[in-house]
């Protein structure tokens, strides 16, 4: 037996919103304008609204002009930071489990002219190619019930780093110095350790696998991690001798082609059940030990339906975790493209109109909240739930409530 909507339910995470975001603001703010006018913002970037830009935003929850949220992303005193403690607080309580997994990606923003902070020629993941645009690395948290976005880092390119009047004109804090972007995993890791945010592995693309920087932190902190890694990662085998990761294949293919694989699905997507070959192999990166009763293990995943597809992972866990364990954990790493998507294509994440670095750093954590929001209603949603048809409408990904 299956229940549908109701209203009474609609009501409810109206009501959910409404206190959730009234309990953030009243510490938040010191003034009452800014904290009246932080719940329609987070009202308004969860609307239906078409372009979550000020103005199409005010105009949709009843504001005369754009000044009041304007004014909040620019002019108000609070601490993004702050916020952004809250929305970490708010996923643990709701979606925290003590194997939870955190996932780091970075995402980007086109942007025209050169006077937003960050904004750069640089590579896009978005198009794939150099663009100008600003790129931020974020972090997932993930769980069996669900997950959201917890912390975030805009990256500064050295360009901006070096330029003390591009940096004055951006309000860049003194503070801020050029970081690789796996340097900035590496403090938003550090500040989820020291806020106990309870989480087993640390899943991540190639950009972020290949840091040695990255897997040695991993290793001093005794944190499990499935990364993939590029073709040409040095690994030391078990035998001895080193060798690049890609060779592994060449090396297992020798014995047979059914000897290698393994068919696993390694998660649900879009599309149904992620099926791939997998083969595993028992190895570590050239000079990095791993962390005491852990071991690494490279992955291999070929695409079943081209089997020239294929990425490596790298893998640090307890000795004896089970391959099927590593696999799935690979699989994760799709969460926080959800969130991407989701974020930009329903919240707004990327459609700001600010420039500063204090203004950016507050309308992406208030975008996180509302993320927030929409996985943990999702995850609270009966399991019984029949949703209304959707036949004839925007088929991609959308979030379920409000």
């Amino acid at each position: 037996m299956t229940c549908s909507l109701t209203y009474d339910l609609v009501v409810s995470w109206d009501a959910e919103l409404t206190a959730l975001t009234e309990r953030i603001a009243g510490p938040l703010f010191t003034r009452p304008e800014p904290r009246s006018t932080f719940p329609d913002l987070v009202r308004s970037l969860l609307a239906d609204v078409p372009r979550k830009n000020c103005w199409q935003l005010a105009d949709h929850i009843g504001h005369v002009k754009a000044y009041r949220f304007e004014h909040l992303l620019n002019g108000a005193k609070w601490n993004a930071d702050a916020l952004r403690d809250e929305v970490r607080s708010y996923v643990v309580e709701h979606l925290g489990r003590p194997d939870g997994v955190l996932i780091a990606d970075d995402t980007s923003a086109i942007k025209k002219g050169d006077k937003s902070a960050g904004v750069a020629r640089q590579y896009c993941g978005l198009t794939g190619q150099v663009e100008n645009c600003q790129v931020m690395p974020m972090l997932t948290y993930a769980s069996a019930a669900g997950h959201a976005f917890i912390n975030r880092r805009l990256y500064l390119p050295e360009s901006w780093a070096n330029a003390p009047g591009r940096r004055k004109e951006a309000g860049i804090p003194d503070k801020v110095v050029f970081a690789t972007k796996p340097a900035l995993v590496i403090d938003m890791l550090t500040e989820e350790i020291a806020a106990g945010t309870p989480f087993r592995y640390l899943c991540g693309d190639s950009g972020y696998g290949r840091d040695p920087d990255l897997r040695a932190f991993c290793h001093e902190q005794e944190i499990g991690y499935v990364l993939a890694v590029p073709v040409d990662l040095p690994l030391i085998a078990v035998r001895g001798g080193g060798e690049p990761v890609g060779h592994l294949l060449d090396r297992l293919l020798a014995h047979g082609n059914s000897a290698v694989w393994e068919r696993r699905s390694c998660g649900s997507g879009t599309k149904g059940v992620r099926l791939y070959d997998w083969a595993a192999v028992t190895t570590r990166p050239a000079e990095q030990a791993p962390a005491p009763g852990h071991a690494h293990t490279v992955l291999i995943r070929r695409s079943v339906s081209d089997p020239t597809d294929i990425e490596f992972f790298l893998a640090h866990a307890p000795i004896d975790t089970p391959v099927s364990e590593l696999i799935k954990l690979a699989g994760l790493r799709w969460k926080i493209e959800e969130n991407n998507e989701q974020s930009k294509d329903f919240l707004g994440l990327t459609q700001y109109q600010v420039r500063r670095w204090t203004p950016w750093h507050r309308h992406v954590t208030t975008v996180m909240l509302a993320l927030a929001f929409l996985a943990v209603t999702q995850a609270a949603l009966p399991p019984d739930i029949d949703e209304p048809s959707d036949q004839g409408k925007d088929q991609r990904a959308r979030p379920k409530p409000p």
